[in-house]
């Protein structure tokens, strides 16, 4: 066996193991593939535009929002604004991951930061420099990619197929992989108040119906976070 052939075993196995890591997730997304294939459909996308929607833009809740502002005749500018602050928190991803992704080829950092979600950030974001390895996080961000993407065109052709899918109570899966995401990085006092504090404060303002709800609750409950942490690390 060559140095060139085991290297490449080597990377393939590290593929190969991001992929098994990502399963459970890329399962939960399934629901959520389907539905927003369907939903795309139901807006008026044709197929083509449908599938290019989860391969190009590939954020499932700012294509879930961008598509149903679409629908509701909502202008460019909306869209992208909404968009853009649905998708923020990948903004916080990049910085949290840049010590690891910022050393490699231009060629890596462009894959990794297409292929970031926050599926990959779960995966991927607490491992150290040291344990960061670019092949895992390929493996394990493409294989979402393509059951995303898998899962859409299966919602794209039961769209086209079943009339009222998204009364299917599909949507639950978009709650259900936020839990799976959230609930294994509950690991001290400063991140349980922070997620719970989000919890109560989405509820209730959105029971109240105040505009702009959940980013509300989000800025709060980072703040209550950030300063419990502040807290905890002086004692």
């Amino acid at each position: 066996m060559t140095a060139n052939s085991g290297v490449d075993r080597s990377r393939w196995q590290l593929f190969i193991k991001g992929g098994i890591a990502m399963l459970p997730l890329s399962i939960a997304v399934l629901p959520w593939g389907v539905l927003a294939g369907s939903f795309a459909i139901e807006a008026g996308f044709g197929p083509v535009a449908g599938q290019a929607m989860s391969a190009i833009v590939f954020a499932g809740a700012a294509q879930l929002v961008a598509m149903g502002m679409v629908q509701a005749g909502a202008g460019l500018s909306s869209i992208f604004l909404t968009t853009l602050i649905i998708t923020a928190r990948h903004l916080l991803y990049s910085v949290a991951m840049r010590d690891k992704i910022s050393p490699l080829p231009l060629r890596w950092r462009v894959i990794l930061g297409f292929l970031l979600t926050d599926e990959l950030f779960a995966v991927c974001g607490k491992e150290t420099q040291e344990q960061f390895k670019p092949w895992f996080a390929f493996g394990a961000g493409f294989s979402f990619y393509l059951s995303w993407n898998l899962a859409t065109l299966l919602g794209i052709v039961m769209g086209s197929q079943i009339p009222g899918l998204e009364h299917w109570g599909l949507e639950f899966a978009i709650a259900a992989t936020f839990i799976a995401i959230v609930i294994p990085s509950v690991t001290s006092l400063p991140v349980l108040a922070c997620v719970c504090c989000a919890l109560f404060l989405s509820v209730v303002l959105t029971a109240f119906q105040v505009e702009g709800s959940l980013m509300i609750a989000s800025l709060v409950a980072m703040a209550v976070g950030y300063f419990l942490d502040v807290r905890v690390n002086k004692s």
